[in-house]
């Protein structure tokens, strides 16, 4: 299992041609397994949550077909008109971090540090047409000037991410309780004790197997969504004829009139459980509209899926999936239950298996069984891709991020929060035994980060698409108001099990603040306490010290200046490598940056000092890789750099030598008319082969010997210059020593730094950092290990930082 990164490939706008169609229904049959996983399994307790509590007392044939009004209206307004017509026009990859995404990149609204202009020049930054943004906005300006404003947005948008989180706890337990609960309208009915067991038996198996990775059964996930949604369709519709066809009339919005004429105030309450006809995942993942393999399947269900899973299907596809397949089959569906419960008002408890007929009872099960078990792994791997990417957002502690394939993008692992999921959805199926109480914690969830949605949909129309302020306000209130019920209604259960997601946010919040708040105080401290230029110049190219043979990479978050660890690394020590690279890994608020905008090059100091720095730029979906090539990529790009430099004159001013402009350096292909020929050798059990392809001018020969058989793999990189006699002596001498220094070696220099608050420092100030911060770096991953760095080529320097 293996880290790693790279690209989606480019849109295709044409839609209507046949190839792009044929595609699309493709991704929208791939889709049906990926994104309704749970959203098509809501007919399992909606009714039962609903009609739970006072209600039960007033119900009647009308009361339930009032019921179905609101579903099917619920249904047809906020899934169909809200994502599938408008949300799902915002097509940056989808999900709530695609919209803050946005939302940085057309305002100054990002509170990420190290950001630079180049950033805004990457391929993936600018969306939609520019010629728009001529002008800004009093709004714009009101919101940009305010950093206060600015980090209730990053707040917002995290409380919706830990809603997620908390959403990933209670999705299994409820999913998986309401399937077996199946089992109770069987002859041999089993005690709520053996229900329990069984539950929680599935549960462990379903976290245990996380490891493996989803995509040796993703294939699966589509034909057993499909065969689900097809059997409860048949089984609305075999219900509606056999038992109230009359039940077609309550679609007329009249009957919700009725409804809450008839039930008052515990009708209202009642919303709190017909939400979760619409309740889903909220994340962020991949746009891969081209693909038309299983190749790129990610995992996810819900309403909001539809806009989150953007990233791995199109948007038409998307919507051809649900308008024609899902939607009806839904509707259909809690017609159906209507329908039999209009006629059996005693068996609203267990309504939906009471209403299967009972010669397809046990088939009905198994593949209910199954799509609960595909809908609580959506959620579970949703759950890693949250966390990965608040972690890329600096509002994360450092966690191990595993690849669990080297052909699906995007399948990624995360043990520790693997494990606390699955602890937390045991104690919560343990401790609540009751799809009811798990129900009203799910949907407080749920339309919270649906409410979460609309709020920042409402910023991309102003902001994005360049809108009326005034379009943009009909719409959140339009939505906000039908929200904003339902979201009531979810409030007044906090003291039914709706405290649980509050709970679980709320830890996650205070992790997720702490983790930001010192990780960007001690940023603070190496911005103000950056190694002065002309301190390095006045030393001289030596810098004072022995130059010896070898590179040292120079880990820090500063994409400008020195930091303060090369002080004091040279004022303690007596030599340094002669060959120094300041280094910079650093996210951008975009989804994925491509390898060839992966790499900014420039110089610090004039050349004599060969002094470089190295920005390398990822996506907040992007994964690092972890393939062994970093450092011979590194080298060939600043050897690229170094020949740019020489032959364009912006590159060769005074002020760029001096820590200033940058250049783009692609690690992946580079012009055809550079002559660098790069031998590949292979060792495979007696095998080699040859490569050979244009590369460099700098650079004459590559070669790389592998040992497929070793577990660890070896890869010898030998560089050499060509004979070029034009080339200027003081390139091909600082080529010299670049080539020279890295047959010498290389060596990882990192800052181990002590956080802690000055003396002066409030006593909630001094508890944060001293005690909460020191506690979250002591207990998560190292620095090193997450950047990958070989541990035996690490040099680690002390470092106190006084915040």
């Amino acid at each position: 299992m293996e880290p790693e990164s790279g690209l989606p490939p480019p849109r295709n706008p044409s839609q209507l041609s046949w190839p792009n169609l044929s595609r699309n229904l493709l991704l929208a049959y791939q889709s049906l397994g990926v994104v309704y996983g749970d959203l098509s399994t809501s007919p399992l307790y909606v009714y039962s949550s609903a009609f739970s509590g006072r209600l039960d007392e007033k119900e009647s044939e009308e009361t339930i077909l009032g019921a179905f009004s609101l579903i099917f209206w619920t249904l047809t307004l906020i899934p169909l008109l809200k994502y599938i017509f408008i949300v799902l026009s915002a097509d940056d990859n989808g999900g709530t971090f695609a919209l803050y995404s946005l939302l940085c990149r057309h305002a100054k609204f990002s509170l990420l540090p190290n950001q630079q202009a180049a950033d805004e020049e990457l391929s993936t930054y600018k969306y939609g047409n520019a010629v728009h943004a001529v002008g800004s906005s009093p709004f714009k300006r009101f919101l940009e000037k305010h950093k206060k404003l600015r980090t209730v947005l990053l707040v917002v948008v995290l409380f919706g991410a830990c809603m997620v989180i908390g959403d990933g706890v209670l999705t299994p337990a409820i999913s998986v309780l309401s399937s077996v609960s199946g089992l109770q309208v069987t002859e041999n009915k089993l005690t709520d004790g053996e229900l329990l067991i069984l539950a929680c038996v599935i549960l462990v198996g379903l976290f245990a197997l996380q490891h493996f990775g989803t995509h040796k059964v993703a294939v699966m996930f589509a034909p057993i969504i499909i065969i689900w949604l097809i059997s409860i369709f048949a089984v609305g519709l075999y219900n509606v004829i056999h038992w109230n066809p009359k039940v077609i009339s309550a679609i007329s919005p009249l009957y919700i009139i009725k409804y809450f004429r008839e039930t008052g105030k515990t009708g209202w309450i009642s919303l709190g459980g017909l939400l979760l006809c619409i309740t889903g995942r909220y994340y962020s993942i991949f746009y891969v509209p081209n693909s038309i393999t299983t190749e790129h399947f990610w995992v996810s269900s819900g309403t909001e899926a539809m806009f989150a899973d953007l990233g791995h299907f199109t948007a038409l596809s998307i919507r051809l999936a649900f308008t024609f397949f899902v939607y009806p089959c839904l509707v259909v569906q809690y017609m159906g239950q209507a329908a039999y419960l209009s006629k059996n008002l005693d068996k609203i408890p267990n309504s939906f298996y009471d209403s299967i007929p009972e010669p397809v009872f046990w088939p009905v099960f198994v593949v209910a069984t199954l799509s609960a078990i595909v809908g609580s792994q959506a959620i579970i791997t949703a759950t890693f891709s949250i966390v990965k990417q608040c972690h890329s957002l600096g509002c994360f502690p450092r966690v191990k991020v595993v690849h669990t394939s080297r052909h699906i993008y995007g399948q990624i692992y995360i043990p520790e929060i693997n494990w606390i999921l699955m602890i937390l959805t045991l104690a919560i199926t343990i401790g609540f035994q009751d799809t009811t109480l798990i129900g009203n914690a799910y949907g407080l969830a749920c339309m919270t980060v649906m409410f979460i949605t609309t709020f920042l949909m409402a910023l991309i129309i102003i902001f994005v698409w360049y809108k009326s302020i005034f379009l943009a306000g009909a719409f959140l209130l339009f939505f906000l108001a039908i929200e904003g019920v339902y979201l009531s209604a979810a409030f007044i259960k906090v003291p039914q099990g709706g405290w649980v997601p509050l709970v679980l946010s709320s830890v996650f919040m205070v992790v997720m603040y702490i983790w930001h708040y010192g990780t960007r105080k001690k940023y603070n401290f190496d911005l103000h306490n950056k190694v002065s230029l002309r301190w390095l110049l006045g030393l001289g190219p030596s810098l004072g010290i022995v130059r010896v043979p070898g590179i040292g990479l120079i880990y820090s978050e500063l994409a400008t200046g020195v930091p303060a660890i090369f002080s004091h690394f040279v004022t303690n020590l007596p030599a340094f490598h002669k060959v120094l690279v300041f280094v910079c890994v650093k996210s951008v608020p975009v989804p994925y940056v491509s390898p060839e905008e992966r790499f900014l090059i420039g110089r610090v100091c004039p050349r004599p000092y060969r002094m470089y720095r190295c920005i390398v730029r990822y996506g907040y979906k992007d994964v690092q890789r972890d393939d062994g090539d970093f450092e011979n990529q590194l080298i060939q790009s600043i050897a690229e750099f170094i020949q740019m430099e020489a032959e364009e004159p912006q590159f060769s001013s005074s002020e760029s030598s001096l820590d200033g402009r940058m250049a783009v350096i692609s690690t992946r292909n580079v012009e055809s008319n550079t002559n660098l020929i790069i031998s590949v050798q292979e060792e495979d059990i007696g095998s080699s082969s040859s490569i050979q392809s244009s590369k460099s001018l700098t650079l004459q020969s590559l070669q790389s010997v592998f040992d497929e058989d070793n577990p660890v793999r070896r890869r010898q990189v030998r560089f050499q210059l060509p004979s070029d006699p034009g080339m200027d002596p003081a390139v091909r001498e600082e080529l010299m020593d670049l080539i020279q220094a890295k047959e010498a070696g290389i060596a990882y220099i990192m800052g181990h730094s002590y956080v802690k608050a000055r003396r002066s420092s409030s006593f909630v100030k001094r508890f944060m950092i001293d005690i909460l911060y020191s506690f979250l770096r002591k207990n998560c991953r190292g620095p090193s290990v997450a950047l990958n760095i070989p541990h035996i080529s690490l040099i680690e320097v002390g470092m106190i930082y006084y915040v």
